[in-house]
């Protein structure tokens, strides 16, 4: 009798967990649509953008509005502006967290907790709230109109910090303190030891920042005023003023301005997956 329930109950559990999958798979549409309803306006040749229900692909099919939102504006440009600034925004981001995590995970000083619940209430208010103190400052250093100038200010976040904290936390404290018995100073400890076990956690904020930067427009375009200096969030706002009653090019580029960092997480998902886990434990 027992024999034959195993069975019975091991044919029963996929049945159970049916309704976490068509969950998971309504979610995932519910994401994924957007871009799809995006791309396919953009490959669309037809006007019949605004029908209801929307096709998720439509019939008539072709690549013109790219090479056309290409030809219309300095899209490369705008693409190694975003390359740079997202690139530099990333290291300097991961250098500084890094650097911070470390020191009030593993270092042992005055005001130490003081200053993390500091960096932490830092979340609490917008990130616009900075703008008039960010601008003065970048301006008094000579660096507004300048691609640093957009740089700078997005270095020490306080999201990276406290991801970095959590990281060097993880780490027993009985490997650092054997480093340290073998000689090896704070810096030693830093970089051969606690960066290498904390490569998933680098990995995950590398990508929250780099879509983020990548994707941030509003600092961008408050700092910059030469339209050689502009990323691609900034410098695709073009193709609505210049094709206002052209929504298949606006799609077109807008497409083009994502497909970088989503091919990005795509190949790094699995650092990233592995870096969440860590973070949500």
């Amino acid at each position: 009798m027992t024999t034959l329930a195993l069975p019975r109950r091991a044919a029963r559990r996929p049945l159970r967990r049916l309704p976490d999958f068509l969950l998971l798979l309504a979610l995932s549409f519910a994401c994924c649509y957007p871009f799809i309803w995006t791309l396919g306006i953009a490959i669309g040749n037809g006007e019949q953008v605004f029908d209801f229900p929307p096709p998720l692909w439509p019939k008539d099919a072709g690549w013109r509005h790219f090479t056309a939102v290409w030809d219309a504006i300095p899209l490369g440009r705008f693409f190694w502006n975003s390359l740079w600034i997202s690139g530099m925004t990333t290291a300097g981001t991961l250098i500084v967290s890094s650097l911070a995590g470390f020191a009030l995970a593993k270092l042992r000083f005055r005001g130490r907790q003081l200053a993390f619940y500091a960096i932490l209430a830092t979340l609490l208010l917008p990130s616009e709230i900075n703008f008039i103190s960010n601008y003065v400052t970048i301006s008094r250093l000579g660096l507004d109109d300048t691609r640093l100038g957009v740089v700078l200010p997005s270095l020490a976040g306080a999201f990276g910090i406290y991801l970095m904290k959590h990281a060097f936390e993880e780490i027993p404290d009985e490997i650092i303190d054997a480093a340290r018995m073998d000689g090896a100073n704070d810096w030693q400890v830093f970089s051969r030891i606690c960066l290498p076990l904390s490569l998933p956690y680098l990995a995950t904020l590398g990508i929250f920042t780099l879509v983020w930067s990548w994707n941030v427009y509003v600092w961008p375009s408050v700092v910059l005023k030469t339209p050689d200096l502009y990323p691609l969030s900034v410098g695709v706002l073009y193709l609505k003023g210049t094709f206002a009653t052209s929504t298949r090019m606006v799609a077109a580029g807008a497409v083009l301005a994502i497909l970088p960092v989503l091919t990005v997480f795509v190949f790094c998902q699995r650092y990233f997956m592995r870096g969440m886990d860590g973070a949500v434990k």
